[in-house]
């Protein structure tokens, strides 16, 4: 098992920042696909973005790509998500998830939602415009 806990939520003017983490505990950390993923009222839980186990590949929506960014220290058991030029259309809950690399999800499917399998308590965030 692996339990996921996020923080970093908040209310934030467009055109600003947030910076979101996700601190795991569980089982070896390194070992997990990490992502993040959002949920507006009345909308489906959509991807943002994903870091590979070891840090070397990370994968973004296009919608947040040059503006958000993905990270992840493996020695302290977090991932982070810098978010940077936040748009009103970036207000949503949003939800750290882990995957096993054993798993195999191939790269096409790192954004679907259905492939991860340990899932972070929601952190709100609001854009105002």
């Amino acid at each position: 098992q692996v339990q996921l806990v996020g923080s970093g939520g908040g209310l934030v003017q467009a055109g600003g920042s947030l910076r979101l983490s996700c601190a795991a505990s569980g089982r070896t950390f390194s070992n997990y696909t990490m992502g993040w993923f959002r949920q507006a009222p009345g909308k489906e839980r959509e991807f943002v973005a994903a870091i590979s186990g070891s840090g070397g590949r990370t994968y973004f929506a296009n919608s947040v790509k040059d503006r958000f960014t993905i990270s992840r220290d493996n020695a302290q058991n977090t991932v982070a998500l810098q978010m940077n030029s936040l748009k009103p259309e970036d207000t949503a809950d949003y939800y750290c998830a882990a995957v096993n690399e054993l798993k195999g999800v191939p790269v096409y499917a790192i954004q679907m939602a259905i492939e991860y399998d340990y899932w972070g308590q929601g952190t709100q965030v609001t854009v105002s415009s």
